[in-house]
């Protein structure tokens, strides 16, 4: 008889929430808190940074870092520092145009688009920035450093990167074909021409 009990496997859900935030309201997800030894002549006295990210679901998202002697302080400053950092990205309904790489120091990011349904296939600092500005579909790969901060950096930096396909057209002075110019004796439709 097989086992039925548990397969090791950890379950769909990452988020304990299943409710999607409303577009427009500004979340923020701490990626990652690093604590600071120094040595005095007393014993040790501990400082803290922390890594944050700031979105709100409909294409805007920044990242900000604070460092203070107490965590709560520390992430009030990298809160401020991300939400003044926010700024608008080119999506493509629920995923992203095309395929990007952002770079930042070590960091080196690769997002691509999936298909509705796929879900957010990343990990760690990426994922936290690609669900902040609202992304739902995407396919992400850390091909650099894995210093959160660089990482976070890089995925903004692809993003960043991001043209929507009119943006293109109108930048190289192009339009797009119509459906009711359809092609004729057999041939492609090609942009015209403006």
């Amino acid at each position: 008889m097989a086992y039925a009990g548990n397969t090791g496997r950890r379950s769909d859900s990452r988020t304990t929430d299943r409710t999607a935030p409303a577009k427009g309201d500004t979340t923020e997800k701490v990626v990652f808190i690093n604590r600071c030894a120094k040595v005095v002549k007393g014993g040790r006295r501990f400082s803290f940074s922390a890594l944050i990210v700031a979105g709100d679901h409909d294409g805007s998202v920044g990242c900000g870092f604070g460092k203070a002697n107490e965590v709560a302080e520390a992430i009030r400053k990298a809160s401020e520092a991300a939400r003044k950092s926010m700024e608008k990205m080119s999506l493509h309904e629920n995923t992203i145009p095309h395929e990007a790489v952002g770079e930042f120091g070590g960091g080196r990011v690769l997002l691509r688009p999936a298909s509705p349904g796929t879900g957010v296939i990343a990990g760690g600092g990426v994922r936290a920035v690609v669900e902040a500005v609202g992304i739902r579909d995407v396919l992400a790969k850390s091909l650099g450093s894995s210093n959160h901060a660089n990482v976070v950096k890089a995925t903004i930096e692809a993003l960043r990167s991001l043209r929507r396909r009119d943006e293109i057209l109108k930048a190289r002075g192009l339009r797009t074909s119509t459906p009711a110019s359809a092609p004729n004796n057999g041939e492609e439709a090609q942009p015209q021409q403006v």
